[in-house]
């Protein structure tokens, strides 16, 4: 039973995490998570000791658990290694995808299309957050490197936090899902150049459109 606990709870909060739910380096009590999950401390200790294994969460001696913190170096650090590795992913993934992948493709980009996006929060839908990763996920999912793979949905994951930022700030000045669809069309068209320099750009607009929220917040705190 305290298995499944620490499952849900894990699962639970990690989309919370992902969905920006939880403002960077705020402290999450055990007691407080045990509660509202009605879950033992322990099934909540386990599920923080998994996030802060993949980063999400910060454990501190004597000071308990807190949302990993957010920062231009990282988000920059960050997206120059997705572009890395999502990149290689992608060459491969239209290398040696079959018809299965592309049917996968297809079917991952039109749920995504069909989701709507924005939260009442104005933050994005929970339901847009895995549609939205299920079709990055497909589009490499064909590369023949396990651990490449591994690497980049840890990658991936890290974005997400990010991401909410984005939606929160971008004022609709972007059509990501132009970019989504060309992005599908050029990986099934397997014009690999095409392809690559569309996820490059995707990566880059997500960074330069989140480093401008976190600069104005740095700004706001200085004044």
């Amino acid at each position: 039973m305290s298995g499944s606990a620490t499952q849900t709870v894990y699962e639970q909060l990690r989309v919370s995490l992902l969905a920006g739910r939880y403002l960077p380096e705020a402290k999450l009590k055990i007691s407080e998570l045990g509660s509202a999950f009605s879950v033992s401390t322990g099934a909540v200790r386990e599920a923080l000791a998994r996030l802060t294994a993949e980063g999400l969460v910060t454990a501190m001696p004597q000071r308990g658990f807190r949302v990993a913190p957010v920062s231009v170096a990282d988000l920059r650090d960050l997206a120059e290694m997705r572009i890395e590795i999502e990149t290689k992913c992608l060459r491969r993934a239209i290398a040696s995808g079959d018809l299965a992948w592309e049917a996968a493709v297809v079917a991952a980009h039109h749920r995504l299309a069909v989701t709507p996006i924005a939260a009442a929060d104005g933050g994005f839908s929970p339901a847009w957050i895995v549609a939205h990763g299920e079709f990055h996920a497909a589009l490499a999912q064909a590369c023949d490197s396990a651990w490449m793979l591994r690497v980049r949905d840890l990658l991936f994951a890290h974005n997400e936090r990010y991401l909410d930022l984005a939606r929160k700030t971008d004022r609709g000045n972007r059509d990501a899902a132009r970019e989504h669809r060309e992005l599908m069309e050029a990986a099934l068209a397997r014009d690999t150049d095409r392809a690559v320099a569309a996820i490059a750009a995707h990566i880059g607009k997500t960074r330069d459109t989140i480093e401008s929220a976190l600069r104005r917040a740095e700004m706001d705190e200085l004044g």
